[in-house]
């Protein structure tokens, strides 16, 4: 028999679920839309169902639980609460719904935390008690490890570095707060200071000749690349809020490493060597040369699953 668990990864528009091993093998895939599902207790009917037909004629696999990243989910509750992007309003205890329709074990947090399991479990951290994770997609989501555990805080929700104030004042934030870090750094955060710099600068780019919904961070990283000068201007600004970030997160947990993920940190080198520049001028002096910044091991069209995985193989294990 080969022990898996089933690692579900809930986006607002679908939901991805993956059999996992314990090395971290994805033995079978399978897909259900969230957004078909107006109400939680449909969507648990089809995900139970989906689990059920992937198990199909599978008699080799004894599954051991389910993991599960979510929008707002709370690890200590087994919740999701007041998820923006999902149709289920309110708080639903998703961990208890699922757990009932099928019999097994059921752990759920937000993707950034998943993430962080992920890389401890499968990726670039193992072996490492302190870190963090950015994962720098369309918003900043984090994970926190500290002494090999992930931090959750007292309500299930700490460690939103995204959210940490760096611009008093300055640009709104999905959240509703101003000044937000994830409104500077990440892929939207991107293209909000192209849009900015394209408004304010009269430099040629041929960022100029896009419509605002094409300008996305692959296609400002490959212009930079190229010698734009106002897409080079908006990396090496977002950059440097990245890096401010990270300056400030290095003062509370002290990692060892820190991770860098998602479709922004695909820039490579041009994201990278800022970022690594612009921290060791802004970090606190104690902390200069203690740390390293690194790109995930995880790969990405897979990671969701195999953190989601984590939750459960991290209990096991």
């Amino acid at each position: 028999m080969i022990d898996i668990v089933a690692g579900v990864d809930i986006g607002g528009t679908n939901t991805v679920t993956g059999f996992v091993t314990s090395d971290g093998e994805v033995i079978a895939e399978g897909r259900l839309s969230t957004a078909d599902y107006a109400f939680a207790e449909d969507f648990v009917d089809a995900l139970s169902a989906k689990i059920k037909e992937m198990l199909h004629g599978r008699d080799d696999l004894n599954i051991r639980g389910i993991g599960i990243g979510a929008p707002n989910a709370n690890f200590h509750k087994g919740t999701i609460e007041l998820a923006p992007n999902l149709r289920w309003k309110g708080i639903v205890p998703l961990g208890d719904m699922i757990a009932s329709a099928t019999g097994l074990k059921v752990r759920l947090t937000n993707d950034a935390n998943a993430a962080a399991l992920g890389e401890m479990l499968f990726g670039a951290a193992m072996g490492v008690k302190d870190f963090i994770i950015l994962t720098l997609g369309t918003g900043l989501g984090s994970g926190i490890v500290v002494d090999g555990e992930v931090v959750y805080g007292h309500t299930g929700f700490a460690g939103e570095l995204g959210h940490l104030t760096v611009v008093s004042g300055g640009r709104v934030c999905g959240c509703g707060r101003r000044g937000c870090l994830e409104t500077y750094a990440s892929a939207t955060g991107l293209v909000r200071t192209v849009m900015q710099l394209l408004g304010d600068r009269r430099e040629e780019s041929i960022l100029r000749d896009m419509k605002s919904s094409e300008i996305t961070s692959r296609r400002v990283a490959e212009a930079a690349a190229a010698g734009d000068i106002i897409a080079a201007e908006a990396l090496d600004q977002t950059s440097r809020m990245i890096a401010l970030g990270i300056a400030n997160s290095v003062v509370f947990s002290s990692p060892e490493k820190i991770f860098l993920f998602g479709g922004l940190a695909q820039a490579g080198d041009a994201l990278f060597v800022p970022v690594r520049k612009y921290t060791d001028e802004l970090v606190q002096p104690v902390f200069k040369g203690t740390f390293s910044i690194l790109p995930s091991g995880l790969p990405e069209a897979r990671a969701a699953v195999l953190g989601a995985s984590a939750l459960i193989w991290k209990e096991i294990k």
